[in-house]
């Protein structure tokens, strides 16, 4: 039998093997509290559901929809990031509506790809980031990431660490990935890191293709600029953002792609061949959501930003320090001092059968997560607590 080629260049998912202990001892009827995905607990906040059940009771929703988002909710689109960050697009043809921006990213890939093209992303990162590109065809040219304590870019590095990379890649690469605040680093830039991130792009004739998934999740008075921000941006890049995690909406699927209308326009062509886009009454919902009141998201990011002093406190406590960081869902934390010796993985794995604790290891995001684990704020404090206990017992063994 021939051989799937594409599937065949996707390796065997890391995360996979912490899933299936974890499914083990939650058949075994073992309580497993779980920091391992990212995955909201809260509730979709009720304006929005109350939405969505009024639009699905009309009969006229149920058809076909429209591949690159309905009008209203394209215009909400536009209108978020007028209001968010000052910035004006044109909801025809510079914004597309995706089934999530994880969606929307690999159809934006799919869309303008060609084979043997280099895409440069900075290690580690969210599986998809790179493998978008892979499944389309391209290489991908990995660039280690550089933070400081504080899960800030050392910006200097980074732009040296592409020049690198612009002039080792055969052939020149012709995209580069961004994605602040970062999965899994947490790891946040500043206004003036995409100036000079446009300015590279265009001196080296490079896409761009910013993420901003996390946009809404800060803490500690930081906030996330947008690359249109930046002078110029819209000639050479594209932004992607998704409702999932802002409005407890994961499920839903509705994610967005705005900016330059070369790619927008690309994907916008794709996807009229190959989908209808979203059930109508979620997009209806997901209009709401972005004109309504944002109240919900500020709880929901106080929620998250409440978890995640309870678990560096809590850890602290059991003997696991993790530095504090001021965005996302997550905590990236090195693995303590006395288990290193394991790695993320082996590490995960017994923390997971020995603690009853699920989190994510560093190496499944790629070489340079390695000696880390990353943590999902999706457990209440109760939780969180009897976690750093049974951590605490678990790292009193060494």
């Amino acid at each position: 039998m021939n051989e799937f080629e594409r599937i065949e260049r996707l390796p065997n998912y890391i995360f996979a093997v912490v899933n299936d202990l974890k499914m083990q001892a939650r058949r075994a009827g073992e309580d497993v509290i779980d920091f391992s995905m990212g995955n909201p607990d809260g509730p979709t906040p009720k304006h929005i559901v109350n939405k969505l059940i009024e639009s699905v009771q009309k009969p006229k929703t149920h058809g076909y929809s429209v591949s690159k988002g309905i009008y209203k909710l394209r215009e909400a689109i536009t209108n978020w990031y007028a209001t968010k960050y000052n910035v004006t697009f044109d909801p025809e043809t510079e914004a597309v509506a995706t089934m999530g921006s994880k969606e929307g990213y690999v159809h934006l890939a799919q869309a303008v790809t060609n084979v043997g093209d280099v895409a440069i992303v900075p290690d580690p990162t969210y599986p998809i980031h790179s493998y978008a590109f892979m499944l389309a065809g391209a290489s991908v040219r990995k660039t280690k990431l550089k933070y400081n304590d504080k899960y800030e870019l050392d910006e200097e590095a980074f732009f040296n660490d592409l020049e690198v990379a612009m002039i080792k890649s055969v052939p020149k690469p012709k995209f580069l990935v961004l994605n602040f605040p970062h999965n899994p680093t947490t790891v946040t830039v500043t206004k003036e890191f995409y100036v000079k991130a446009v300015k590279f792009a265009k001196d080296n004739n490079l896409w761009i293709i910013s993420d901003i998934a996390y946009a809404d999740i800060t803490y500690d008075g930081y906030k996330t600029p947008s690359i249109f921000e930046a002078k110029g941006a819209r000639d050479v890049a594209v932004e992607s953002f998704t409702l999932s995690k802002s409005y407890n909406m994961a499920g839903w699927r509705v994610g967005f792609i705005v900016g330059n209308k070369t790619l927008i326009g690309a994907v916008q062509k794709y996807k009229s061949w190959i989908d209808y886009g979203m059930f109508t009454p979620i997009q209806v919902a997901a209009t709401v959501a972005l004109n309504g009141p944002q109240e919900c998201v500020k709880e929901i990011t106080e929620n998250y930003r409440q978890r995640r002093d309870v678990v560096i406190e809590s850890f602290e406590n059991a003997g696991w320090h993790i530095n504090k960081n001021n965005a996302t869902m997550f905590c990236w934390a090195k693995i303590p001092e006395k288990c290193q010796f394991m790695g993320s993985l082996e590490f995960s794995k017994r923390l997971l059968t020995e603690a009853k604790v699920a989190v994510s290891p560093g190496v499944g995001f790629g070489a340079y997560g390695e000696g880390y684990v990353r943590i999902a704020l999706i457990e209440n404090e109760k939780r969180i607590r009897q976690a750093a206990k049974n951590i605490k017992r678990f790292l009193d063994k060494f």
